[in-house]
């Protein structure tokens, strides 16, 4: 594969290539931006290189929902949950939603509460503690939100591998409708209805969606139940519920849980960060005052920004005050509840920052990283397995052992190395007591004096997977430029492909080459420099968190005739009173 600007080796160690040559290889297409004789504007090349059939590419220059989402039928059980949930609307039974301790489950709760409330329904939601009761509904609350009057529950966003929990709902009478994303066994939990696209018995159509995030299948499942009450009538003498407006919450749920950007998901983000910059979700703006977003809020504000604040209740606070502050119709409550979260966010901060030191500070795995320690907050694991993750290029699974002899992990994966089932089949294999997840993450739980098995085992089943991903390993670029080209036409034109995230990942664009004018070291050991082109244009450039590595030290130790190509993420810079560009380092080679 063509090397970009000829760079095999980059100061990171890594190969540059087109980012349009791979999708090419894939496509059975030629050319691609700066790398090929295809005309295409750049636009059409970065939309291409992500994967966009090129007879669809209007489709995804504006994602819309009428685009890219399916019939809700299709999926296997959707009917049949979008009929007991019509049934209990149209009876007015008591139906309680039980949620996930993330955003994404969160969320998922919140779009079914006010879906719901619309149809003249209060649902009770009830989300478990993550340190004493744990993932997922156990026998106990299912048993109490039953004693409680609910005549059916609905879990979201966990559920999947609720056997026991769902077998007691079974034998008390109270019907169960699982509405996931995580991945199945061959075997399902008896509930009166299982939507998830992750069914090993889907079918082709509705498994062509397991990329959703459990928020988009819930909002499936209100689209069908809407439909099912059309049809029998329930809206003759009163107004449906707008389904679009809760797509701000589908779009913080998506991105929060790090699904793939792609189809239906990116058309999801979208088209939600339309309705959240009109802010009628006042839970959501107070939130967005508390974190004190004052632009236009953007998908990478959803993961960095509110995500983080709403996990902060699940992780060290009371875990349902993420989907309080989603349903709230008082402000002043949502006030009170987005400040809290802000404060509980700056001490999860603080907890995972310990962590994270003294993980790092254990040996890991040759190809896995499977941590363990005493002490370890059960709360912020999963941020730091992902930290590590992208510190060590390898899959990570940071496991907290606690006084009872047992140890609560997550892990966070690589590209093509699924962990989710790996995890599962730990579990089978009797190695853990409790896992499960998908491709990029994973939870699970496991007495500690298996730690070393389970760590042999994966070592063993992943190691093969993570040694063809690492080999593959390469910066991806879509684009080269003079210095003067980084400027704020250029990131418009990059933005209209948007918006980025997982799957879709944001257009990166290697410029130069440049000399180091001026470099230092700012906040929390980031690389700020002005760097000067052969075209007598100057850029502003930032390499976050890099002080001490490899590519900070060059930044910071390039003598001033060394020429050096920069490759990054183009962003604006509008502080200033002109707005400028600048550069987020990703990586640099030298010219020379």
């Amino acid at each position: 594969m063509s090397h970009v600007l000829g760079i095999e080796r980059s100061i990171l160690g890594q190969p540059w290539r087109w980012r349009a040559l791979a999708a090419d290889a894939r496509d059975g297409s030629t050319g691609g931006f700066g790398g090929g004789p295809d005309a295409d504007d750049l636009l059409t090349q970065l939309l291409l290189a992500r994967g966009a059939p090129r007879e669809a590419l209007d489709h995804h220059r504006a994602p819309s929902i009428r685009s890219f989402m399916p019939d809700p039928s299709v999926f296997r059980d959707m009917d049949r949950a979008a009929e007991r949930l019509a049934d209990a609307v149209e009876r007015h039974e008591a139906i309680a939603i039980f949620g996930d301790y993330d955003v994404d489950g969160a969320t998922s709760s919140a779009v079914l509460v006010l879906v719901l409330r619309e149809l003249g329904l209060e649902a009770r939601t009830y989300i478990p503690d993550r340190l004493t009761e744990g993932y997922g509904p156990s026998g106990p609350a299912l048993t109490r939100l039953a004693g409680e009057g609910a005549s059916l529950i609905v879990t979201v966003d966990c559920g999947a591998q609720a056997f026991e929990a769902l077998a007691v709902a079974r034998d008390i009478g109270v019907d169960v409708v699982v509405v996931d994303h995580h991945k199945c066994a061959a075997t399902l939990p008896h509930a009166h209805a299982v939507v998830n696209p992750n069914r090993l018995d889907e079918v082709a159509e509705g498994a062509a969606h397991g990329h959703l995030a459990a928020v988009g299948v819930c909002f499936l499942l209100a689209a069908a139940l809407v439909r099912t009450l059309r049809g029998r009538g329930f809206f003759k003498d009163r107004a449906e519920p707008r389904l679009l407006d809760l797509l701000d919450l589908v779009a913080l749920g998506t991105v929060a849980d790090v699904a793939q950007l792609r189809g239906l998901n990116r058309a999801f983000v979208a088209q939600g960060l339309k309705v959240m910059a009109r802010r009628g979700n006042i839970g959501l703006s107070a939130l967005m005052d508390a974190a004190r977003l004052t632009k236009a809020v953007g998908a990478s504000d959803l993961g960095f920004a509110l995500g983080p604040r709403i996990n902060a209740g699940g992780r060290v606070g009371r875990a349902d005050l993420g989907v309080r502050l989603l349903t709230t119709r008082d402000p002043a409550e949502a006030r009170a509840i987005a400040a809290e979260l802000d404060r509980l966010n700056e001490e999860r901060r603080a907890i995972e920052a310990t962590v994270q030191e003294a993980a790092e500070a254990l040996p890991g795995g040759a190809q896995v990283a499977v941590l363990a320690g005493h002490g370890w907050h059960p709360g912020v694991i999963g941020i730091v397995a992902g930290r590590l993750k992208e510190k060590l290029g390898r899959p990570a699974i940071v496991i907290a052992l606690g006084e009872d002899g047992l140890g609560k992990g997550s892990g966070r994966s690589i590209s093509g190395v699924d962990l989710g089932a790996a995890v599962m089949a730990a579990r089978e294999a009797g190695l853990l007591i409790a896992g499960g997840g998908h491709a990029m993450a994973a939870g699970l739980t496991v007495a500690a004096d298996r730690v070393a098995d389970l760590a042999a085992f994966l070592e063993e089943r992943l190691a093969e997977a993570v040694e063809r991903s690492r080999a593959d390993r390469a910066l991806l670029v879509d684009a080269v430029l003079a210095t003067g080209g980084v400027n704020p036409a250029l990131v418009e034109m990059l933005e209209a492909g948007g918006p980025y995230g997982t799957g879709w990942p944001a257009p990166r664009v290697a410029a130069g080459p440049v000399r180091v004018i001026r470099a230092d070291v700012v906040g929390n050991g980031h690389v700020r420099c002005v760097v000067a082109g052969e075209d007598g244009r100057s850029l502003k450039a930032m390499a976050f968190r890099a002080a001490e590595t490899e590519l900070g030290q060059a930044l910071l130790g390039a003598a001033p005739h060394r020429r050096l190509w920069l490759a990054g993420r183009a962003k604006l810079d509008d502080w200033a009173s002109r707005p400028a560009a600048e550069l987020h380092v990703d990586d640099a080679a030298w010219a020379d």
